[in-house]
C-alpha cells in the first residue's frame, strides 16, 4: 500500500508540474510561428484560384521570396530621426553628429 502512495504521489507532481514546463516554452516560438502563418495567408490569397501543380509552384516562390526591402527614408525623416539622437551634444560634438548621420544613406 506504502508503494502505490509513493506512484501516486510521483504521477499527481508530474501531472501538476507539466502545464509549468510548457508554459515557460511556448512563448518563445510564438513570435517566429506568427510571421509564418501571416505569410502563408498572404500568399494563400494571392494564389487564388490557382490548381494542382501551378499553386505548388506559385506557394514555392512566394514563401522562399525575400521581404521587401524597407522604403527609403525621405530627408525630412532622417532630419528627425538624426535630430533625435543628437538631442544630448551641443556645439560642435552636435554638427559632427548631424553631418555624418544625415549623410548616411538609409
Amino acid at each position: 500500500m506504502k508503494m502505490q502512495s509513493v506512484i501516486a504521489a510521483i504521477v499527481l507532481g508530474g501531472v501538476f508540474a507539466a502545464p509549468a514546463f510548457a508554459q515557460t516554452a511556448a512563448p518563445a516560438a510564438a513570435p517566429a510561428a506568427n510571421s509564418q502563418q501571416s505569410k502563408m495567408k498572404t500568399c494563400n490569397t494571392q494564389a487564388g484560384d490557382k490548381k494542382g501543380d501551378d499553386r505548388k509552384a506559385f506557394m514555392k516562390q512566394c514563401l522562399s521570396a525575400a521581404p521587401a526591402p524597407a522604403a527609403k527614408m525621405s530627408q525630412q525623416d532622417r532630419m528627425k530621426a538624426c535630430n533625435a539622437q543628437a538631442a544630448d551634444k551641443k556645439g560642435d560634438d552636435r554638427k559632427a553628429f548631424m553631418k555624418t548621420c544625415l549623410s548616411t544613406k538609409s
